[in-house]
C-alpha cells in the first residue's frame, strides 16, 4: 500500500501505489487469460475434455499478475539500483570475496524478480511454504526463468534479467521440470529456461497498465496536460472510442477516465490476437519478445513511453526522493549487515547486539540464530530491507540514525 509505484511517498491519494498498480494489472490479466483462453480451447478440445474452462486460464494469469511486483524494494527501481550498489561499491564490498560468483551476482545485480520468487515459495513471511501457490501460477509469475549468472542468450525477453536467487534455485529446478519449461540449461550447471506461455500474458498486463495508467496518473499530477494527454488516448482506444458518448462527458478528469477505459480494452484485445498468432513459436520457444512489440498500437506506446520519462519519470520530486532512498537503503544495508555478521562472529558489541535483537524471525535460522553460511545471512538481511515499505524504511533509518525516537508503547 505504501510502495512507490512512479511517485515515491505520495500526498495526491489519486496517485498509484504498488498495490493499486498489482490490483489493475491483475485485473487486465484475467481479462487477457480470458480472452485468449476462449480461443486456446477452441483449438485444443482436449482441454475442455479435462473440464478446463477460459476462467481458469484467466485465473492462473491474474493470480501471478496480483504478485507480479511483490518482490520490489522501497523507491521502486532505485530501490533495486541501491542494493545492488551497497554492495558492487559501497560498503558491501568486502564481501565479494568471500561468495561465489553466482551469490555475488544475486546481491550485486539484486532483481526484484527474482526477489518475489523468494518471498512466494520460501518461509521469509512466516508461512511455512510460502503462498502455497500451484507450479502453472508460480511459472507464470516467472518472467525471468534463469539464475543471474552468467548473462542469458541475446534477444530473449525471459532472459534480459533473472529470476530467482541461488538459494531458491532448486526449487525452480522442481517447478521447471513440473510445467514442463524448454530447458537452455548448458554443461556447466547454468541453468535458464524458456518462458511459461501464459508469463507473456503477465508481461502485457503490466506493460499496458504501467504504459496507461502512469500516463494517467502524470495527466492527474499536472505533469501531462489534458491537451497532450487526449490525442494519444484517443488514438491509443482505436474503434472503441465514441465520438458521440464523448461529447456527452463534461468534465475533463471524468473524458480522461473514458479514454483510459477505453485504451485498456483495445489493448488487451491487440496483445490477446499477438499472443494466438504466435501462439506455436511460443510453445516451440522460438518466440521470445514482449507481445508489445508486435502490436499495431506499438508506435502510440512508443510516443507514451517517451514522454512519461521526459516529463513524469524524471521529474525533480521523484529524483529527489529517488536520491534519498539511496541514502536510506544504504543506511540500513550498512548497519544491520554490520550488526549480524558481528554477532556471528561472536563480536559482543552493545550495539550490534541491540540492533539485531531487532531483527524479524525471518533474518534467523530455525534456532533463531544468524546463520553459518555467508551468503544466506546477507540475502536475509537484504530481503528484509526489500519487503519494507517506503516509509517503514524511511522510519527504520531515522530511527537508526537518531533523527526519530520510537513512540512510548
Amino acid at each position: 500500500q505504501n510502495k512507490t509505484q512512479v511517485i515515491p511517498l505520495p500526498e495526491d491519494a489519486f496517485v498509484h501505489n504498488r498495490l493499486t498498480h498489482s490490483l489493475e494489472v491483475s485485473s487486465v490479466g484475467r481479462s487477457l487469460g480470458k480472452e485468449t483462453g476462449k480461443s486456446l480451447l477452441k483449438r485444443y478440445p482436449e482441454l475442455e475434455a479435462k473440464h478446463i474452462e477460459n476462467s481458469d486460464i484467466g485465473a492462473i494469469v491474474a493470480s501471478a499478475a496480483l504478485a507480479h511486483d511483490i518482490g520490489n524494494p522501497p523507491f521502486g527501481h532505485a530501490g533495486e539500483k541501491a542494493i545492488s550498489e551497497f554492495y558492487k561499491f559501497g560498503a558491501g564490498q568486502k564481501y565479494k570475496s568471500m561468495l561465489s560468483q553466482k551469490q555475488w551476482n544475486d546481491l550485486s545485480n539484486f532483481e526484484g524478480n527474482a526477489h518475489g520468487f523468494r518471498l512466494l515459495t520460501t518461509s521469509v513471511s512466516g508461512i511455512e511454504g510460502g503462498a502455497r501457490l500451484s507450479y502453472a501460477t508460480l511459472a507464470t509469475f516467472s518472467k525471468y526463468p534463469k539464475e543471474s549468472f552468467p548473462e542469458g542468450i541475446k534477444d530473449r525477453a525471459s532472459s534480459k534479467k533473472y529470476g530467482f536467487f541461488q538459494a531458491e534455485k532448486n526449487m525452480f529446478k522442481t517447478l521447471a521440470g513440473h510445467v514442463g519449461l524448454i530447458s537452455y540449461s548448458n554443461e556447466k550447471n547454468d541453468l535458464m529456461w524458456g518462458r511459461h506461455p501464459l508469463a507473456f500474458l503477465v508481461e502485457a498486463a503490466d506493460d499496458i497498465c504501467y504504459t496507461v495508467v502512469d500516463f494517467e496518473d502524470g495527466y492527474g499530477l499536472g505533469i501531462i496536460p489534458f491537451e497532450t494527454f487526449e490525442p494519444l488516448m484517443k488514438s491509443l482506444a482505436g474503434t472503441y472510442f465514441n465520438p458521440k458518448r464523448y461529447k456527452q462527458i463534461k468534465v475533463e478528469e471524468e473524458k480522461a477516465k473514458y479514454l483510459r477505459a477505453l485504451a485498456i480494452t483495445n489493448l488487451v484485445n491487440s496483445l490477446s490476437k499477438v499472443f494466438l498468432n504466435n501462439e506455436k513459436a511460443i510453445l516451440a520457444g522460438t518466440f521470445d519478445r514482449p507481445l508489445m512489440d508486435e502490436s499495431e498500437l506499438k508506435p502510440i506506446i512508443k510516443k507514451i513511453i517517451n514522454l512519461s520519462f521526459k516529463k513524469l519519470y524524471n521529474s525533480p520530486t521523484v529524483v529527489d526522493i529517488e536520491i534519498a532512498g539511496f541514502e536510506v537503503i544504504k543506511g540500513l544495508l550498512e548497519t544491520y549487515t554490520e550488526a549480524i555478521n558481528d554477532v556471528y562472529s561472536g563480536k559482543s558489541a552493545y550495539y550490534a547486539t541491540k540492533i539485531v535483537q531487532q531483527l524479524p524471525k525471518s533474518c534467523f535460522n530455525n534456532e533463531q540464530k544468524p546463520d553459518d553460511d555467508l551468503y544466506i545471512r546477507l540475502l536475509k538481511i537484504t530481503s528484509y530491507v526489500a519487503s519494507m515499505t517506503d516509509a517503514q524504511a524511511l522510519k527504520k533509518y531515522r530511527q537508526l540514525k537518531g533523527i526519530e525516537l520510537p513512540n512510548n508503547p
